[in-house]
């Protein structure tokens, strides 16, 4: 190494680096110098159908028949019915698989459902009105009361795949809960890592976390009276967000009418940004990570969610997590705060009332 490599100043805007994510107790990688390069690989089709408020072949709407023979209702707002290609299913079932060594297995019970946000199959979240996402909310909370309540479910998860890109095969309006008798890998080391927190400080990870960047106010894009959203310091995808409330929630349950009200406005406006900055119907994975409902206690949950979209530079060019992110650990090359610098700069009226 020559003196001038061994004498420069580190500078997190242009020297690679490695970030810390406390809620996993991983590592990811940072190389801003690599954020101009050329690109010459695969570009994603922009595509904007204008689409039809009802739609006659499709599975989700009102008054039609699913593939599976069965009708929908002539159902106005929200609707919620068993998935008719369920990843679980909620019999119980006796293995006779002997688990040894390397060899381990044992049998998963629990049930999928679909949501429909709205009856108007031309409308994502951030078209419709901030009451209309409220209404959402409010069957999010009595879907994790009722599937939490059975004794044979230990987590529910609450999520969004909206777009193509995100492998959604419908654009109806639409997000899923998968309720089921364990608890996931990634919801299991969130827990850990909440509660090591917990118990050595006495309070809630993400509360402290979400005061220091109020403090710092470099990543945070919206904040209202009850929530904020912002760019983590450890995001992985380009333009990842996390919406955190103020209060200590555990869970949906713990939401007042005037909380669920702010968590759907300021979904709408996230959202409303994510379609303004490249002019799309932006693609992305969103969830809920809330408290299990194995019949414990825990104190140490902090309800928050997550916004993974996969888009880089443009519409047509995607992130994708491969070689390095898949053998080694994950990598981004634009920061997070120069990712919140492009985010909050963004209109919060979207960009077809224009």
């Amino acid at each position: 190494m020559n003196t001038k490599e061994m004498n420069s100043s580190f500078n997190q805007k242009q020297h690679p680096h490695r970030r810390y994510n406390p809620l996993l107790d991983e590592w990811i990688l940072v190389s801003p110098q690599r954020a101009n390069r050329p690109w010459q690989g695969q570009t994603e089709k922009r595509t904007e159908d204008k689409l039809p408020a009802h739609d006659e072949n499709c599975y989700l709407c009102s008054g039609n028949v699913r593939v599976n023979g069965e009708r929908n209702p002539e159902y106005k707002g929200v609707y919620v019915f068993n998935n008719d290609f369920g990843s679980l299913i909620k019999e119980e079932v006796e293995s006779s698989f002997k688990s040894s060594g390397f060899f381990i297995l044992q049998p998963e019970r629990g049930i999928n459902r679909v949501i429909c946000f709205s009856e108007n199959h031309s409308l994502t979240l951030p078209e419709m009105e901030v009451d209309d996402i409220k209404n959402v909310v409010d069957i999010w909370q009595k879907q994790y009361e009722e599937l939490g309540s059975l004794d044979y479910i230990s987590h529910v998860q609450i999520f969004e795949n909206k777009g193509q890109t995100m492998g959604c095969s419908n654009p109806h309006p639409h997000g899923q809960i998968w309720a089921q008798s364990s608890i996931p890998s990634i919801i299991s080391k969130t827990q850990e890592n909440l509660k090591k927190y917990f118990e050595k400080n006495g309070t809630s990870l993400l509360q402290d976390y979400v005061k220091k960047e109020l403090e710092n106010g470099e990543r945070i894009i919206l904040e209202n009276e009850d929530f904020v959203a912002l760019v983590p310091f450890w995001a992985v995808w380009p333009y990842e967000m996390m919406v955190v409330s103020k209060r200590k929630i555990e869970n949906l349950l713990h939401f007042s009418k005037a909380e669920k009200l702010s968590l759907a406005s300021i979904i709408k406006d996230l959202t409303i940004k994510y379609d303004n900055l490249f002019e799309i119907s932006f693609p992305y994975s969103a969830g809920i990570h809330q408290s299990p409902t194995d019949g414990k206690a825990h104190p140490e949950w902090h309800f928050h969610m997550h916004f993974y979209p996969p888009l880089l530079r443009n519409a047509e060019v995607k992130k994708f997590m491969v070689g390095y992110e898949m053998l080694a650990e994950p990598q981004r090359d634009i920061t997070p705060e120069q990712s919140a610098e492009i985010l909050k700069g963004l209109s919060v009226v979207h960009y077809k009332s224009r």
